[in-house]
C-alpha cells in the first residue's frame, strides 16, 4: 500500500553502551556486534535459504534477545513461535511461515517436526564472543535488506475471540515510525534499563527489544514477571526507567504495600487489554507514571497513547487511552462506513504508515476498504480533544434485546464489588434476547457468591439490561500468556456448568 510520509532514522548505538541485562550478566553493542557476525556466519554454514525467514521456538533467555535483535540488525526476517503451543498448532504455523532454520529450545524439541530445527544453545552467548569469527566470501558480501517496506517479522494474533490467529507481517517501516512516535512521549536514556518481563513470540515484547535498539537504551530482561524483584528494582535501582506491563501485572505489584517508583523513573507503559480506571487512579495517588496505549498486533503495538502522568501534574479523562501517533489517522464511522460526530460511538478505522499492509495467506478486502484504511473491530469514540475511549472489541460485544452492552464496563463494575478478584463477561445465545449476558466470577479465597445478592448489587449501578442474567463461580478464567482472557473460551464453561447442574 506504500507510505509517503519520510522514514524516520535513527543513531548507531555506541559500541561501549549497555545493551542488555539479566541475572546472567551484562552485555553491551559491541557485544551484539561481535555475536551478529557469529550469527551470519552461522546461517551461511548451515545454508539458511534467505529468502525465507529465521524461526524461534525458546523460552525468553539473553541468546534469544541477541538473536532477534541480530535479525534485525541483519534485514533477516524473523518468527518466534509460542512455546505453549500444541505440536499440531506449530506444523499448521510452520508450514503457513515456512522458515528455514528453526532455533528450538532442548526441551521444545519433541513438539516440532522440521528437517533444520537446530538447538538454540549452539547460539550461546559466551560462546559466540569467545570465537575469533572468521567470516566467509558469502558473509563478507552480504548486503542487509533494510529498506523500509521489507518485511522484518511474522507474528500470530492472539486469536482469543475467533480461536484460529491470524498471520500479520511486519514491515521496517512499521516498528521505525512506532519507535520514532513513542520517544516523542519518553524514552529511556543509554546506559539505562526497559524492563521486559512479557513473552518474546508477542509484539509487545519484540518491540521493547526493537525500540530499545533504536534508542541506543538497554533492556533489562525477566524471564517471568516476578513481583516482588519487579518492586525492587522500580523502587530502589536507578538504573530503572521504564517497564511494559499488562493490567493484571500493575494490579499484582499495586497490592504490594511496598510498591512505588523511584524520582528518576519515567514511565510505566500499559496496554494488552481492557484498563480498570481503578488501576489509573492508584497510580496517579502514588504518583506513579503511567501511559495507557492502545495498539495492536497490526499496528507494530502501540498507535496511541497518554502523555506520561506526572506526579503533581493532572490526568484526564481518565478512561482515554491518548491521541493518535501523527502522522498516523483513525476514523470513527457508523454502520454504513459514515464517519460520526464527536462523543458518539463508532467502530474505528485506522491508516499510516504504523498500519500493516495485510494478513498473509488470506484476502484482505474484508479488512481494509478502497482507500487503504483497516477495519480494527474495535469500537470506541473521540472527545473534543481527539482523545480516544475504547468502547469494546466488535466480537466482545453483546447485543441483548437491540440493546449494546460493552462486557468490559460489567467486569468493571462486577471488579468493584467485595470478594470478586476478577470477572469475565459474554454473551450466550438466548431465544428470548437474541443474547443473555452472563458473567464467570473469581472470588477471592475461593470464596462462594450469591448470584442474586450480587445481580441487586449491579442494578444499583448498570442499566438492566447490563446486568448478568447468570452468573458463575470458576477457579481460574481461561487466558493467554499475556494474561489475555481467551473470551472464545468463555462459553464452554458456561455450558460445562450448565450440564453440571442438570446431572446434579
Amino acid at each position: 500500500m506504500g507510505n509517503t510520509d519520510q522514514i524516520p532514522t535513527f543513531t548507531t548505538p555506541r559500541e561501549d553502551d549497555l545493551f542488555l541485562g539479566s541475572s546472567f550478566g551484562l552485555h553491551s553493542y559491541g557485544d551484539l556486534k561481535q555475536f551478529e557476525r557469529f550469527f551470519l556466519q552461522f546461517l551461511f554454514d548451515f545454508d539458511h535459504s534467505f529468502e525465507k525467514p529465521v524461526g524461534f521456538l525458546a523460552p525468553s533467555s539473553d541468546t534469544l534477545i541477541f538473536a532477534i535483535t541480530a535479525c534485525w540488525n541483519l534485514g533477516i526476517p524473523f518468527v518466534s513461535f509460542d512455546t505453549k503451543a500444541t505440536s499440531e498448532e506449530l506444523d499448521r504455523q510452520l508450514e503457513q511461515v515456512d522458515p528455514g532454520l528453526v532455533f528450538v529450545g532442548q526441551e521444545l524439541q519433541s513438539k516440532i517436526n522440521h528437517p533444520d530445527a537446530i538447538d538454540i544453545k549452539q547460539l550461546d552467548i559466551k560462546r559466540s564472543l569467545e570465537i575469533d569469527v572468521m567470516l566467509g566470501f558469502e558473509a563478507k558480501n552480504f548486503n542487509p535488506k533494510t529498506d523500509p517496506d521489507n518485511i522484518f517479522g511474522y507474528f500470530f494474533t492472539s486469536g482469543t475471540t475467533t480461536g484460529t490467529p491470524k498471520i500479520v507481517p511486519l514491515k521496517r517501516r512499521q516498528m521505525l515510525f512506532a519507535a520514532k512516535a513513542s520517544a516523542e512521549n519518553f524514552k529511556p536514556r543509554k546506559n539505562h534499563f526497559w524492563l521486559l518481563c512479557l513473552p518474546l513470540n508477542h509484539i509487545g515484547g519484540i518491540s521493547i527489544i526493537l525500540r530499545s535498539l533504536l534508542y541506543g537504551s538497554a533492556i533489562f530482561r525477566m524471564k517471568s514477571f516476578h513481583p516482588k524483584m519487579i518492586t525492587t528494582f522500580l523502587t530502589e535501582n536507578k538504573l530503572f526507567q521504564a517497564a511494559s506491563l499488562v493490567p493484571t501485572m500493575l494490579n499484582r505489584l499495586l497490592e504490594r504495600s511496598g510498591f512505588f517508583v523511584h524520582q528518576n523513573f519515567k514511565a510505566i507503559l500499559l496496554g494488552g487489554g481492557p484498563i480498570d480506571t481503578n488501576l489509573i487512579k492508584e497510580c496517579r495517588n502514588k504518583g506513579i507514571p503511567l501511559v495507557p496505549s492502545y495498539g495492536m498486533t497490526e499496528t507494530c503495538a502501540q498507535i496511541a497513547a497518554n502523555p506520561i502522568l506526572k506526579p503533581s501534574g493532572t490526568y484526564g479523562p481518565l478512561k482515554s487511552v491518548g491521541t493518535v501517533f501523527e502522522p498516523n489517522r483513525i476514523q470513527i464511522r457508523d454502520e454504513n462506513d459514515e464517519t460520526v460526530s464527536i462523543n458518539t460511538a463508532g467502530e474505528i478505522w485506522i491508516k499510516g504508515p504504523q498500519v500493516f499492509d495485510g494478513y498473509l495467506q488470506l484476502d484482505n478486502k474484508d479488512f481494509f476498504d478502497a482507500d487503504g484504511w483497516y477495519r480494527t473491530g474495535d469500537f470506541g469514540y473521540f472527545n473534543a480533544k481527539k482523545q480516544l475511549f475504547i468502547d469494546s472489541r466488535r466480537s466482545d460485544r453483546i447485543i441483548t434485546g437491540g440493546e449494546n452492552v460493552s462486557p468490559f464496563e460489567v467486569e468493571s463494575k462486577l471488579n468493584e464489588l467485595k470478594d470478586i478478584d476478577e470477572s469475565a463477561v459474554f454473551g450466550i445465545s438466548d431465544k428470548e434476547w437474541g443474547q443473555k449476558v452472563v458473567a464467570a466470577v473469581v472470588t477471592e479465597k475461593g470464596r462462594s457468591i450469591n448470584p442474586v445478592t450480587i445481580q441487586e448489587d449491579l442494578k444499583q449501578i448498570l442499566a438492566d439490561y447490563k446486568v448478568p442474567k447468570e452468573i458463575i463461580q470458576v477457579e481460574e478464567l481461561p487466558k493467554t500468556r499475556t494474561d489475555k482472557v481467551i473470551r472464545s473460551k468463555l462459553p464452554e464453561l458456561f455450558l460445562e456448568r450448565a450440564k453440571q447442574s442438570e446431572k446434579s
